[in-house]
């Protein structure tokens, strides 16, 4: 026999699922939301969206970090490598700690372009919350793209940074559920 409470625990649980998988959707690559979907609904698909790249993030920091750790747990050994086999496992190594650090800078990034879309929310609210989000994130795109242009070799440092990927992404991604999806 189920008591009330129980009923209130499964209906709560019901709906949290529920909530998950409508998040899972709005949060889609492929999300294509039709022309007079509410700006509300555009407004929680960049949030799903936001929530879930830094989940995936946190997943690629953490892979990075164990693999780095593998690394260094495997240096530790006895063994006496040739020197060719000290340089190729200094080079992983390496490129662990630059994968950890990106992936540390992605999840930064998001977190930070998330602020600002709570922070674009309290003080623009309406329709107009997506495209001021928009502008802030250019402009902060730009001044970001300014700074790294100002460093030696900047070409290669533009089109290798994770903060400009990540930024450029979201601007995409706003984009995406922005535009009116094309009836096929």
């Amino acid at each position: 026999m189920a008591f009330p409470d129980d009923y209130q625990e499964q209906e709560e649980q019901e709906q949290g699922s529920e909530e998950r998988g409508s998040d899972e959707l709005l949060a889609s690559e492929e999300l294509r939301l039709p022309e007079g979907a509410s700006f509300l609904v555009r407004l929680h698909a960049v949030r799903a969206w936001l929530t879930r790249r830094q989940e995936e993030a946190r997943l690629a920091a953490g892979r990075a970090a164990l693999r780095l750790q593998e690394l260094a747990l495997s240096e530790e050994g006895p063994t006496r490598l040739r020197r060719r086999e000290l340089e190729q496992q200094a080079r992983r190594q390496q490129e662990a700690r630059q994968d950890l650090e990106n992936a540390n800078l992605r999840l930064q990034t998001y977190a930070e372009a998330a602020a600002l879309l709570e922070e674009t929310v309290d003080h623009v609210g309406g329709q107009r919350v997506l495209v001021e989000y928009y502008l802030a994130l250019s402009q902060l795109l730009e001044r970001e793209t300014e700074r790294v242009g100002s460093l030696p070799e900047s070409g290669e440092t533009i089109a290798r940074s994770p903060r400009l990927q990540t930024l450029q992404e979201v601007l995409r991604r706003i984009e995406q559920v922005s535009v009116p999806a094309e009836d096929d």
